[in-house]
């Protein structure tokens, strides 16, 4: 199957919401650096104890703060541990479909386009990974315990975050080759996106969830990317050949 069009411009970075994910880690990144300011001494009084300095705004003298200070994370939500923990295993599965593209199709569109998925949903699974361990939270979902909001019966069945494909799916996924599976796996990464399109709606249902910037930032980005992501592949499934169609 030859699919028309050239994606090989797409770059996820342009994606509306990637600066914001990118603007979100510096800015954890700078406040890591800051916590380690504030935590070290900046000088040792007569008694040889540690004298922690706030720097002050412009024009404002600094502040000296007790020796116990340490740089405390923002507040977080359970609802935001499990959409992290969630989001975690749902990316999994798309690099899962992604590792199998070289091995099972030719198609050049489709094999960047999902060079691009691999790339930016790894990157954002180090992220979550990241954020949970740093609150003391497990990075994985315990099955029994998984539930969401789904309204797809099947995915409850099976304890699948929305838009997860089913063993089952997976199976043919893995079983097709060449045309059949490009069709497989466009149509499955468009539901599997969608999925994704629901738990960010989720999280934002619930009160007092993803209010924390670095959140509210990185939810943002995954609902943004994925919506241009299915756009893309929604056009790749719409301008497949004549032959093809019939």
């Amino acid at each position: 199957m030859k699919l028309l069009g050239d994606f090989s411009s797409y770059r996820p970075s342009c994606v509306p919401g990637r600066r914001k994910f990118r603007r979100a880690r510096a800015f954890a990144v700078l406040c890591g650096l800051l916590g380690s300011c504030l935590a070290a001494p900046a000088q040792k009084t007569e008694a040889g104890k540690p004298v922690i300095v706030q720097p002050g705004a412009p024009g404002k003298p600094s502040k000296r703060l007790p020796p116990s200070t340490t740089a405390k994370l923002p507040p977080f939500s359970p609802a935001e541990v499990e959409f992290m923990q969630g989001m975690i295993m749902h990316h999994a599965q798309a690099v899962e479909m992604t590792a199998l593209i070289t091995s099972h199709t030719q198609t050049k569109d489709l094999r960047s386009l999902g060079a691009r998925i691999n790339n930016s949903q790894a990157d954002e699974i180090k992220f979550m990974r990241r954020w949970l361990e740093a609150r003391g939270e497990p990075t994985s979902m315990e099955m029994p315990g998984m539930h969401h909001h789904s309204d797809s019966d099947s995915d409850s069945a099976a304890g699948l975050m929305p838009g997860m494909l089913t063993p089952e799916q997976m199976e043919a996924l893995r079983k097709s080759k060449d045309e059949e599976f490009d069709r497989w796996f466009l149509t499955g990464m468009i539901q599997h996106h969608n999925g994704a399109l629901v738990m960010v709606k989720e999280l934002f249902n619930i009160a007092g969830a993803g209010q924390n910037a670095e959140l509210f930032d990185f939810a943002m980005d995954v609902d943004n990317g994925q919506r241009a992501e299915i756009k893309i592949m929604q056009s790749m499934l719409e301008q497949r050949t004549p032959e093809e169609k019939r």
